[in-house]
């Protein structure tokens, strides 16, 4: 009786905790990640993600989210992102974000050797037509480890796309 009463008090910890992460975002309009490959991102191979907006009255912040470990080796990095609307039109941007402070510590968050970079591409913007939105995102990093003539961007682990809600 013990035993059932100890792991019920769990789950309702475990439920309770779960149930506060999914309550306090509820900025959250977009949220997901990629992950790569052994920690490697090829300058051919853009991430994209699709998304459906239906709101086109509130502000919005769209962030790029970048996991990288120890063995990112560049204080910066250079993207390449494409954005296709509903209707077609495109928009293409050339991006640029530091990665760590003067003294080379990485900036994003995380008590491991894994950190979270969430990088601002656009803020409190109107998404001007609803419907499906494709999201596209290269590296554009030079001279790491190439293969085959195309660079290879060691130490990144996943590449996300979030949209929020501007309160």
């Amino acid at each position: 009786m013990a035993i059932v009463i100890k792991n019920s008090k769990r789950l309702i910890l475990v439920l309770g905790i779960v149930f506060a992460f999914v309550s306090c975002d509820s900025n959250r309009v977009f949220d997901e990640y990629r992950a790569l490959k052994k920690n490697s991102w090829s300058q051919a191979d853009s991430i994209g993600f699709k998304f459906q907006i239906n709101d086109t009255l509130s502000r919005k912040n769209i962030y790029i989210n970048i996991r990288n470990n120890k063995n990112y080796q560049f204080s910066n990095i250079y993207l390449i992102t494409h954005v296709v609307f509903p209707n077609g039109k495109k928009i293409v941007d050339t991006l640029q974000y530091e990665m760590t402070d003067k003294n080379g510590k990485f900036l994003g968050q995380g008590i491991s050797e894994i950190k979270h970079s969430k990088l601002l591409l656009k803020e409190n913007i109107i998404f001007p037509i609803s419907g499906q939105y494709s999201f596209s995102i290269w590296q554009a990093m030079r001279k790491n480890g190439e293969v085959n003539g195309v660079s290879q961007l060691q130490g990144i682990s996943d590449v996300g796309l979030r949209i929020e809600k501007v309160n």
